[in-house]
Formats: C-alpha cells, structure tokens, sequence
C-alpha cells in the first residue's frame, strides 16, 4: 500500500425527509446569502424545487437563483454565475441536481475566489486556493460529486471536457434522499449506475499490491450496483435499492476505495472526448469505452481481471487458462450494461469514427501517455475508439 492522505469533510442527511434540514445546515456551514444552482425543470415537476424553497424560506434565508445547467456542465454557465455570485454578495452555493449542477456549482465556487479566468483550474495553469463553501441536495445516484473534491466542465469554446481537483471543492454537506432519484427514467438511472461502477474500476485496476482492504471495498461496491441496478429498473419506487444505489455512488468516488493504490482514469478520459464532441451522457459514453478499455488491456495486463471475474462476477477460476476467466467476467459485464439498456458502440450514441484522430490529439495534447494499469500511447487510445467504431 502506498501513503496517502484522505480528507473528506462532508456531512451528510440522508433519508426520507431530509430536504427539511437544508437551510439549517447552511446556516451550521456559514451560509447566510445563497445562490441556489439546479439544472431544467424537472426539480420543479418532481416537486425538489418547491420542498428546497420551502426549507429555505423557514430558515428566513436569502437566495438568488441560477438554473439551467445542462448534461456535462458548460462553461458559460458557469461563467454567468460567477458574475451573479459576485455582483449579489453570494456566500454560499446551494447545488439542486445531480452530478453536473454540482460541478458547475464548484466551478462557480472556485471561480468567485480568482481574479483570473476560473478554467485556469481545468486545464493546468493554476491551483484552486480558495472557494466559495457549497452545500448540495442530491436528485442522481452517479457522479459522486456530492462528496468528492472533483469537478469537470466543459469548455464550450474549444470543446474540451477537463476536470479539476481540490479538496477546497468538497461540499460542507450533502442532503441525499433517495426518494428523490425515484422519478428519474430508467436510461438515466441506469447511465448512472454505469457511472459508479466505472468509478470504482478506475481504482480496482491498479498496480499496487497488498491493497486489500480497498479491493475488498471495490467489489462490495461493484456487488451492489449488479444487484440492485436490475431491482430498480423493475421497480423504480424500490426505496431500499434506491437508497443503496445513492449511497454506492457517494463511496465510489469520494476516494475512500481508491487511498493508498495507484488509479488508472483511462476510460474516464478517452470517454471525455466523446461527451465534449457529441454531448454524450456520460455513463453511456463509459458504457461504450470501458469495456473496450478492458478487452485491449487485457492481453497485456491480465492480473486484475481474474479476480474482477471471479470476486464480483462469479466466474469458476480456470487454474489452467486463467485468462479464460478474466474474459468471462469482461463478457458478463457486457452482458450486464446490455441488460440495463446501456450503449455499446458509437453509432448508438452518435460518436463518428472520422472524428477519431480529433479525439485522440485532444487527449495527448499535453501528455505522452494515458492511464496507469496500462500505460497508453495515442496508438493504443486510437485502436480502443476503432474497436467500437461503425465502418
């Protein structure tokens, strides 16, 4: 096991209910003027909006609003929104969505604090210092942003989708009911279910030995989204696989399986390109990239993929062709993202193969390499895309 540090500061209500608590815990975490931040209007269909107003309003706290954040948050949202934080005196940020309201929310968060152009942050050219203190109320199990230090914007210009990182960007709390992910339809809930299981494969597919501990964590947390995914999708107001699922998502990606071991984050990227160019739904783009990450590194780079067949997938261990195994649980794996409706290749999520070449500059634009498990050349990343490509 490596050293590490580990810090993750969120508190969280969770439960039926727990929308209620929202104005008292931004009052708790130094909140008194707020921008609420939340996407289209099916907070307002579903009825989040008028229960988070109303947790607000008998906290007798101010707010401004901003909405209209899309599918892999774009930057002049957020650049509006650091103007609007500024210009209203903002103290703190209130994220009412999933995945990419809270991005968005950090960005902003980030950007208010910095005199100079907030993506700086997103492509390298400085390190976040200070932000705003956000809070979130949780309506997608996915991304797990509403208990990481991560946040990922699309910059529209260029149409790159880069991510930032700073432990300044993890919220001071996080309101998860589950019930709130019940209205959600079953391609998104399942896109986001791909997503934390993708999440927690970054880090299972490491290098490092004598992880134990986190490996056993990985596939608890992989275990759970098998088994509870196919329940919700028959179910969708199954409280306990919904809750679950929420809760699957958090660990997956507030680091706590990923301490102490190197991470790959292969996948993650090569599918960045795909939803910078064709606004694709993250966990679908994943659905289409990462088992075909997994089937090219495969040959060169076995180890992990046994016990990814066998602890997570069931898969009888073939002590004489133990590669036989590994390939085994690649195929139930795509069996299983079959089964729950997910994409497998571009043409179902509009991707071109001529747009190939563009993808892969982008990605080995300021690196050699790509990943860790397996160290990828832009050869490597264009034979990946080519495996799922239409002619």
């Amino acid at each position: 096991m490596e050293n590490f540090n580990f810090y993750a500061p969120t508190y969280f209500e969770f439960g039926k209910g727990a929308e209620a608590e929202t104005g008292k815990l931004i009052k708790r975490f130094g909140g008194s003027k707020v921008l609420l931040h939340y996407g289209g209007g099916s907070i307002k269909k579903n009825g989040v909006y008028g229960k988070v107003i109303a947790a607000l309003t008998s906290a007798d706290i101010p707010f401004t609003e901003l909405g209209g954040v899309c599918p892999n948050p774009r930057s002049g949202l957020v650049y509006e929104g650091i103007k609007l934080a500024k210009e209203e005196g903002i103290d703190f940020i209130l994220a009412v969505g999933g995945g990419s309201v809270i991005d968005s929310a950090k960005a902003i968060a980030a950007g208010v604090r910095y005199d100079g152009d907030f993506l700086d942050f997103y492509q390298g050219r400085a390190q976040i210092e200070d932000a705003l203190p956000i809070g979130t109320v949780l309506t997608i199990a996915a991304a797990g942003s509403e208990g990481s230090a991560n946040s990922v914007i699309t910059d529209e210009e260029n149409k790159i989708k880069k991510g930032a990182r700073s432990d300044l960007l993890r919220p001071r709390f996080s309101v998860m009911n589950p019930e709130f992910t019940c209205s959600l339809p079953p391609y998104q809930t399942a896109a986001g279910a791909t997503d934390i299981f993708i999440h927690v494969c970054e880090r299972y597919f490491s290098n490092t030995r004598e992880v134990c501990i986190t490996d056993r964590l990985c596939e608890s947390v992989m275990k759970t989204i098998l088994y509870e995914t196919p329940r919700v999708l028959r179910d969708p107001d199954n409280y306990e696989a919904r809750a679950n699922i929420m809760w699957a998502g958090m660990v997956a990606h507030n680091n706590i399986c990923g301490v102490g071991r190197e991470q790959d984050w292969a996948s993650h990227h090569i599918e960045h390109e795909l939803s910078a160019l064709y606004d694709v739904t993250h966990g679908a783009g994943l659905a289409v990239i990462a088992p075909a990450w997994m089937k090219y590194v495969l040959e060169k780079h076995p180890e992990k993929f046994v016990p990814f067949a066998t602890e997570v997938w069931g898969v009888p261990l073939d002590t004489i062709n133990p590669m036989e195994t590994a390939m085994r649980g690649i195929e139930r794996f795509e069996a299983f993202l079959k089964q729950i409706g997910m994409p497998s290749r571009f043409s179902e999520i509009g991707a071109k193969k001529a747009d190939i070449p563009v993808m892969v500059d982008k990605i080995f634009a300021k690196k050699e390499t790509e990943g860790f498990y397996v160290k990828l050349t832009p050869e490597d990343v264009t034979k990946i895309y080519e495996s799922v490509a239409d002619q």
